[in-house]
């Protein structure tokens, strides 16, 4: 199922959740809405779903108006951060939920509601734990059943609202290896709210960046890691050095750096912000004359295939930090206070 967000509005009171929010969810991929929280995209999830009613705005599901349908009609699937099991029924009867409570003339016979269950069980590689009760799983088995009863449905959408949020760094990082896995089998149309950007770089066919009720970026993860459209992306996608300067002539002036900007080659005399990521800047000892910024070392943090040097700026004492290869840091045998000289691979100037 395609979805269709046009023009869509919601404000609480004097508080502007969604903003003249327009989004194409193409049929079959898995979208990722990223943002910090408050920025609108678990409302935008909820009116996708008929949960929650937009100011104005519409929502089309295959090209359809879906104003007027019930949340039932929409055959939606949704899954909470905080699972929302019935703690009194086992796991079985938990996703046998939706398939019992269907009206009479729709539901399935019984036989055929035990054999699609545990196929789903099998599915999301629990079938051994069908008789057990919530509380007697962990989080990522909660998480997994959880997803098996919205799934029970056959929903032609499935919507997800920080599924891995209230579980440990290691469990998440195996349920969204283990997510994109099923969606690869199942291709139904899926939409996942997070705020963690690795989740949805790692995740997703398509990336939705949000703040503050607005669409910031579109695009495939690569392309919004990569080709930052606005100085919040940047940010929001991963640690950044930030160079401020005047910016004249495709010239980026920060103090004793001066950082070459050649899609600014027009501006002239304005205000300007440098964007760096770690890895991105080229490390050496200092020597007379060396271009580039020159630092000290003040800690470095070498655990692992790669080593992250806190520099300090000799003209102004800023921050930067620097990544480089623990291989390549043994090989310089840097010490702490040593002198060295940074130069930035890339830069990306945003005018400010």
């Amino acid at each position: 199922m395609s979805i269709e967000v046009n023009n869509i509005n919601k404000r609480f009171g004097d508080f502007v959740a969604l903003g003249d929010v327009s989004l194409n969810f193409p049929d079959g991929e898995l979208t990722a809405l990223l943002g910090p929280s408050g920025c609108g995209k678990t409302t935008l999830l909820r009116i996708i779903a008929g949960l929650e009613h937009p100011d104005s705005g519409q929502v089309l599901l295959d090209g359809q108006d879906a104003a007027h349908s019930h949340v039932r009609e929409r055959q939606v699937g949704f899954v909470f951060q905080h699972y929302a099991l019935f703690k009194h029924m086992t796991v079985f009867e938990n996703v046998a939920f939706g398939l019992r409570v269907r009206p009479r003339r729709e539901r399935l016979p019984e036989q055929q509601i035990r054999h699609k269950v545990q196929q789903l069980l099998e599915l999301v590689q629990l079938d051994w734990l069908g008789d057990r009760y919530p509380p007697q799983l962990s989080g990522g088995q909660r998480q997994r059943i959880a997803l098996a009863r919205a799934l029970a449905v056959e929903p032609r959408v499935l919507l997800l609202d920080e599924p891995f949020g209230a579980l440990d760094a290691k469990v998440r990082k195996q349920l969204r290896r283990w997510l994109r896995q099923l969606h690869d089998e199942l291709h139904v149309t899926s939409i996942f709210v997070t705020h963690d950007q690795e989740e949805a770089l790692e995740v997703a066919d398509q990336v939705v960046v949000m703040n503050k009720g607005k669409v910031e970026q579109i695009g495939a993860p690569g392309e919004v890691y990569n080709q930052p459209a606005s100085p919040f992306v940047y940010g929001f996608l991963g640690n950044v050095n930030l160079f401020h300067g005047r910016l004249h002539e495709g010239v980026l002036d920060t103090g004793d750096a001066h950082l070459a900007a050649p899609d600014h080659r027009l501006t002239r005399d304005a205000n300007g912000v440098g964007y760096v990521r770690p890895h991105e800047m080229e490390v050496e000892r200092y020597t007379p004359g060396a271009q580039g910024i020159v630092v000290k070392l003040q800690r470095a943090h070498a655990i692992g295939p790669l080593a992250q040097l806190d520099l300090a700026r000799t003209d102004n004492d800023d921050m930067i930090e620097a990544v480089i290869s623990s291989e390549r840091y043994r090989q310089m045998q840097l010490k702490t206070g040593e002198t060295l000289v940074v130069r930035p691979t890339r830069l990306q100037v945003f005018v400010a």
